[in-house]
């Protein structure tokens, strides 16, 4: 469906099938629309060469190619596809994560991070070809990489050794841009100033694996990380040599099934905990959950030791992902290994049964889901929208400059929901 001037209407939902399986996600910071809807995409493959690509909007591609060739009219076969490829480039080891920068710059390109066994920088230009407007050089819009991604720099911390512990995931503080938290398996946390290449910083903050980190929002010198020990620990830049333990998980299970038993020996007994975000809009609230739980705890850094609040009940089986909304303080996305993207409003505490609104359906290959219908609720703290996918979430986005749109990643689908 198309509107009057040539644009199409929006979509519930948006899919793109990536040809491999996609597990970091990550929206683009910019405020335009054009801009906005651009994704950066990791691949997670084990054995194989893995991929770094960034997509956007097919209708969107079209407009734009309308307007970078001066045309007075658009082909509606660009609207075939609802994502296309603007670049892509190869990364030997799997990606744990990508972040556009968290502010755009003034040149014409953009700025990406990435971990994986190293903290990559990359550049999205344009390719040489993209402000030729001679006619032999116009390309189609389904030919792939219309942009280039041009690694800038590698940020390697190896002082003793050529051994180079992979790094499970980091955050770049949006405060000061300058700088990014890396967390490794080897139990340091290190920062970087991605401007200099150099590293700043780094300090043992575990006892094992630490598994995520997060600077606080609205701050430049507070972050806190995540492992495999089971706690979450509060670092301020400003005084390093103390730390503040905000929560630790109960003993793993002695139960003997495989998972516990996985969980204990990587933990040394503790329950590991496995992501970690802060709150956007209260700064002093963060999300985190266990390995193999259905449920999230939700921590307030003015009240340590035990959660203010826990997601619960909801799940049937193990979270995996998690993102809260940037406009609003209460609202929070999960997803996990049963299907489900769950959105909660952990502000709406006395929340009534049968208030819970659900929205289910399969939307492969551009089909909407079906109509949002009532469901009785079980819990107070129960979620306020739900969707279910057609397997197991791994990974979640929602984004900053549109906060309407999250994108859920499972499998070698995503897809962009309309909330």
């Amino acid at each position: 469906m198309t509107s009057r001037n040539g644009r199409q209407t929006e979509k519930e939902v948006y899919q793109y099938d990536a040809p491999w399986p996609v597990y970091a996600m990550d929206w683009s910071k910019a405020t335009t629309e054009k801009e906005g809807y651009r994704l950066a995409l990791g691949s997670f493959m084990e054995e194989h060469t893995n991929k770094l690509q960034v997509v956007t909007r097919g209708d969107l591609a079209a407009l734009d190619e309308m307007e970078r060739t001066r045309r007075d009219y658009y082909d509606p076969a660009k609207y075939e596809q609802d994502f296309v490829p603007l670049a892509e480039v190869d990364s030997y080891y799997p990606i744990t994560k990508i972040l556009w920068e968290p502010r755009k710059n003034a040149r014409d390109s953009d700025i990406l991070v990435s971990s994986s066994d190293y903290l990559r920088v990359w550049e999205l230009s344009d390719s040489p070809s993209r402000h030729d407007n001679s006619i032999s050089s116009r390309r189609s819009y389904n030919e792939p990489l219309r942009q280039t991604l041009v690694k800038r720099s590698e940020l390697v911390n190896v002082k003793q050794s050529d051994f180079c512990a992979p790094l499970t995931s980091f955050d770049w503080n949006e405060v000061d841009p300058s700088l990014i938290v890396t967390a490794s398996i080897d139990t340091t946390c290190t920062v970087w100033n991605v401007e200099t290449g150099q590293a700043k910083t780094q300090l043992i903050a575990h006892d094992r694996d630490v598994y995520d980190v997060a600077f606080m929002h609205g701050t430049a010198d507070i972050f806190a990380s995540v492992g495999a020990d089971g706690s979450v620990r509060l670092f301020d830049l400003r005084s390093l040599e103390h730390s503040t333990i905000l929560y630790e998980a109960p003993p793993a299970s002695t139960s003997p099934s495989a998972t516990s038993n996985f969980a204990s020996v990587i933990s040394d007994g503790s329950q590991p905990l496995l992501r970690l975000q802060f709150n956007r809009i209260n700064h002093d609230l963060l999300a985190t959950f266990r390995m193999d739980s259905d449920t999230v705890q939700i921590l307030d850094i003015r009240y340590p030791s035990a959660p203010v609040a826990e997601l619960t009940r909801s799940h049937r089986s193990n979270v995996n992902c998690f993102s809260w909304s940037p406009t609003h303080p209460g609202h929070i996305c999960t997803g996990g290994d049963d299907s489900q993207v769950l959105v909660w409003d952990i502000s709406n505490k006395s929340q009534a049964p049968g208030n819970d609104t659900t929205y289910n359906g399969s939307t492969r290959h551009g089909r909407q889901p079906h109509q949002r219908d009532r469901q009785q609720q079980q819990t107070n703290h129960g979620p306020i929208l739900r969707y279910v996918a057609d397997s197991e979430i791994n990974s979640l986005s929602w984004s900053q400059s549109l906060p309407r749109w999250i994108a859920v990643g499972f499998g070698r689908t995503v897809q962009a929901l309309r909330v």
